[in-house]
């Protein structure tokens, strides 16, 4: 694939400057650090490694990334590793992709309030599935799913949203038997939300009650018992929108599928189309008119803005598992499961994890942390001087994702 001809990390270098002296006394700490660390992702401020190709032994200098899971750059490799570890997982069943979503009052809360808000949508979801799912009046089963958290639209606006993968059945209470669902149907969509929404509000307003959640600006009378209810009311009484996709055509389906989810930030470089005069211009698709591909053109200001949304709070787990699928009896459960289908272990996917790219037929590999002479190409024009000693190119790069390891040292 071509690289991309406009980037993130130029916008921020161009305009972050501008941005931070702007609106620095209202940015955390953790839109700080992905600033910055977007900013030097594969420059000389991280040092760099030496890659060589596996087939015929060519060598090529390669800067380090940040590895900030908010980097458009550094997503592939953790990608890839996710979906290694998942193969084993696959059974031969049906799977659903499911979808939660809440209500724009509900985001305007969750801005000010990420930790907890982004929490009690995991909760409520899970808590959802595996209730209805246990019902004997739907399938009476306990089943395994992931979910995978989403904070924007295509419009890089604030959309918090939970992608659910969810085996098309699951086993018995005794765990004796393996419980099928309908051919091509999962659950009632209507009763998830209804049950969604119930859960979701009652664990908002526990929330409220013990003092976690803040409001400013707009928000701040909510700070009243009794508006915060009457904020609430209407909610309670709208329909809230939880879709179920087509089901998967098969178990290996799922993680070509699943890939494009689980490690996608905001916006990918792709996507960018121009940076110039102080605007930044994107595609974006208009889901109001058939999910039509447009062009939005946005000042530099906003782009960086409707980014930063985006930036969870630091040590958030965005992927989380339950049911059979949750770690702590995931091997035994995923064993009896396989017993009860009469399927075998899927064999191990070649890994590709360590590749850093390709030359000819073979992949380069990282081969060892080297320091690096600044090309003349390179595209950044803040460089600093290239790291030679390879525990001071570690340093700068705990500095920049703010590795607790350093902060503990």
């Amino acid at each position: 694939m071509d690289r991309p001809r406009f980037e993130v990390a130029d916008v921020f270098r161009c305009y972050g400057a501008d941005y931070r002296q702007k609106h620095g006394a209202s940015m955390s700490v953790a839109q700080r650090r992905v600033m910055t660390a977007i900013e030097v992702c594969r420059t000389a401020v991280l040092g760099g490694h030496l890659e060589q190709c596996d087939h015929c032994g060519h060598q090529r200098n390669a800067y380090n990334s940040c590895a900030n899971r908010h980097c458009p750059k550094c997503q592939s490799l953790a990608r890839a590793k996710w979906l290694e570890d998942r193969h084993s997982e696959l059974l031969n069943t049906q799977y659903f992709h499911v979808v939660f979503t809440v209500p724009e009052e509900i985001s305007t809360i969750a801005y000010h309030n990420k930790r907890q808000v982004y929490g009690i949508l995991f909760r409520a979801a899970a808590e959802t599935l595996r209730t209805i799912a246990a019902d004997p009046k739907h399938l009476g089963a306990q089943i395994g799913f992931f979910t995978v958290l989403h904070t924007w639209g295509s419009n890089l606006l604030h959309h918090p949203h939970l992608h659910c993968v969810v085996s098309g059945g699951g086993l018995s209470a005794d765990g004796s038997q393996w419980i099928y669902c309908r051919n091509g149907f999962f659950l009632s969509v209507r009763v998830l939300s209804r049950l969604f929404r119930r859960l979701f509000l009652e664990q908002l307003c526990n929330a409220f009650d013990a003092g976690n959640l803040e409001f400013f600006s707009s928000l701040e009378s909510l700070q009243d018992p009794s508006a915060f209810r009457n904020y609430l009311a209407p909610l309670r009484e709208v329909e809230w929108v939880i879709y179920a996709k087509r089901p998967f055509a098969g178990p290996e389906q799922v993680l070509d599928y699943v890939g494009r989810y689980t490690h996608r930030v905001a916006i990918s470089n792709n996507r960018l189309l121009d940076i110039a005069e102080g605007k930044v211009s994107f595609r974006y698709k208009d889901y109001r008119h058939e999910a039509q591909q447009k062009t939005m053109t946005l000042q530099a200001e906003e782009f960086i803005r409707r980014f930063l949304l985006h930036v969870l709070p630091e040590g958030f787990q965005r992927i989380r598992y339950y049911g059979f699928l949750a770690n702590r009896y995931r091997q035994q459960k995923l064993a009896r499961c396989r017993d009860l289908l009469d399927t075998s272990q899927p064999e191990p996917a070649a890994s590709k994890v360590n590749s850093g790219g390709r030359h000819g037929e073979g992949r380069l590999a990282r081969h060892f942390n080297a320091g690096l002479e600044t090309p003349a190409s390179n595209r950044s024009s803040r460089m600093l001087s290239p790291c030679s000693n390879p525990f001071l190119c570690r340093i700068r790069r705990r500095l920049i994702r703010g590795d607790s390891t350093l902060r503990a040292a």
